[in-house]
């Protein structure tokens, strides 16, 4: 049973900043939420890990990027991986900050590009290749100093309703005219995924009802489900099981850390890479449903040689 949620008046009432830096939070990513019609809906448990995170940075709202000298800016896609990291950086008293917009594979990649993050969290199939993450990174870094961590290899599936009882269990079952889907955006990794599977089997978006529905991450998306406004839609088994909805297993893929270093933050990415690969950072995801971080802090490319 999901609680009851909030509206966006509610939660810039709680959180003492108005409505359209509710609006702003929700369409980074950084606060999560999901439509009932055309009406934005926060559950209480997304307000609580947006308090917690804003606990780790200091305790203040912010609505964009900003540079500091003990923040890394974080970009790409959303994931509870990722959101344990930045609180459990906090709490563990590490030497930086870590400051998430939840934007999407690709543009987390274009912002690290352009200099708006120091660091990007993705999982973008290649449909050329079949392969994860290292094909788009080499085409947009050309001799700059990045690193790619391996996070976590994770597992991707159809979540349903309790039980699954509209027997939905492939591909091709999305297609089915009394199926309802919702999507993530254009973008993200899991779109990527999703797409590139669609063209293998030569089926339509089009004969996806729902398709053109997009939510910003996987708790939106699970949300949707656990309401009854969608029977089905493509996301993490950890989202899941945080919503007690049933899980198909379809694909594990690659989630990799992008870091690009400059001057500036050198010495923050250092110690961060230091944390990923530390002891204390390891124990902390032993109980993690959905994951495999047998190889986590794994350096998988250097500057422009795959290692």
């Amino acid at each position: 049973m999901v609680e009851q949620a909030y509206t966006p008046d509610e939660v810039a009432k709680i959180l003492k900043i108005s409505k359209n830096t509710v609006y702003e939070l929700i369409k980074r990513g950084e606060l999560q939420a999901y439509r009932v019609s055309n009406k934005m809906r926060i559950d209480p448990q997304a307000l609580e890990r947006y308090k917690e995170n804003m606990k780790t940075m200091g305790g203040e709202h912010q609505t964009s990027p900003v540079k500091s000298t003990h923040v890394l800016r974080l970009a790409g896609s959303h994931d509870f991986l990722l959101e344990h990291l930045v609180s459990f950086a906090g709490k563990a008293g590490a030497p930086f900050f870590i400051q998430p917009t939840y934007i999407g594979s690709l543009e987390g990649l274009m912002m690290l590009y352009r200099g708006a993050a120091d660091l990007a969290a993705i999982h973008l199939l290649d449909p050329a290749s079949g392969q994860y993450n290292l094909p788009f990174i080499e085409r947009i870094f050309y001799h700059e100093h990045i690193i790619v961590l391996h996070l976590a290899t994770r597992t991707q599936g159809l979540i349903v309703q309790p039980g699954n009882p509209k027997g939905i269990h492939s591909w091709e079952d999305l297609t089915r005219n009394h199926v309802r889907f919702v999507n993530r955006q254009k973008g993200s990794g899991t779109r990527f995924l999703l797409d590139y599977h669609l063209g293998k089997l030569h089926l339509s978006p089009e004969q996806i009802h729902g398709y053109d529905i997009e939510e910003w991450n996987h708790f939106a998306t699970a949300a949707h489900v656990a309401r009854g406004t969608a029977d089905v839609t493509l996301g993490i088994e950890a989202a899941a099981d945080k919503l007690g909805l049933s899980f198909i297993p379809l694909t594990t893929e690659s989630f990799d850390l992008v870091l690009r270093f400059t001057p500036e933050n050198q010495v923050l990415l250092t110690a961060f890479q230091k944390f990923i690969g530390s002891q204390v950072f390891s124990e902390s995801l032993k109980n993690v449903k959905g994951y495999d971080c047998s190889n986590l802090g794994e350096i998988v490319f250097k500057g422009g040689v795959q290692v």
